[in-house]
Order: C-alpha cells, then sequence, then structure tokens
C-alpha cells in the first residue's frame, strides 16, 4: 500500500481519488503526529466489509468447507441440461 502525507493528498486530491477509483489501490495518509488513515475506492470498501461478515460466520463457513469438500471429491450436485440451460440462459 502506498504511503503520502496528508500535505501530498490534500495538494495532489483528484490525482489519489482517481488512482484509488481505477486501480482498486488504496492509499495511507500519513499526519505529522504519527497518525494515519487509509482511503479506499466504496466499492472495494464494501467487498471487504462482505468478506469479513462471511469470515465471522461459522455457519457459511462451514457450508462453505462442505462444498469445497463436494467439490473436490466430485460428489456435488450436477444440473441437467435443462437446468444448465436455465442457469446460463441459453
Amino acid at each position: 500500500m502506498d504511503s503520502v502525507s496528508v500535505n501530498q493528498f490534500r495538494n495532489n486530491l483528484k490525482n489519489f481519488v482517481e488512482q484509488m477509483v481505477n486501480n482498486h489501490t488504496p492509499l495511507k495518509v500519513t499526519r505529522r503526529a504519527g497518525e494515519a488513515f487509509v482511503v479506499i475506492n466504496a466499492d472495494d470498501w464494501e467487498r471487504e466489509q462482505e468478506t469479513l461478515y462471511i469470515l465471522q460466520n461459522q455457519n457459511l463457513m462451514q457450508q462453505i468447507a462442505v462444498s469445497l469438500a463436494t467439490h473436490t471429491q466430485q460428489t456435488g450436485y450436477t444440473p441437467n441440461a435443462r437446468e444448465l440451460d436455465e442457469i446460463t440462459g441459453i
């Protein structure tokens, strides 16, 4: 993660915002006293929050583990041709 001073951030706000939006890279902004904050694209932040929610939810993590196991063992559900057409919209 790149890091800039609050003065650099303020002076080049438009460029930094464009960089974060286009490249999906967060930016750490530091103050003289050593305090810092992070600026991140809103879509990226929402994805991070969703990921944290899933990682903290034991039921969802268990479902993912079971799904991974059935996929690895190739014992999961296999849709028929009609269901595949419905899923893919063909």
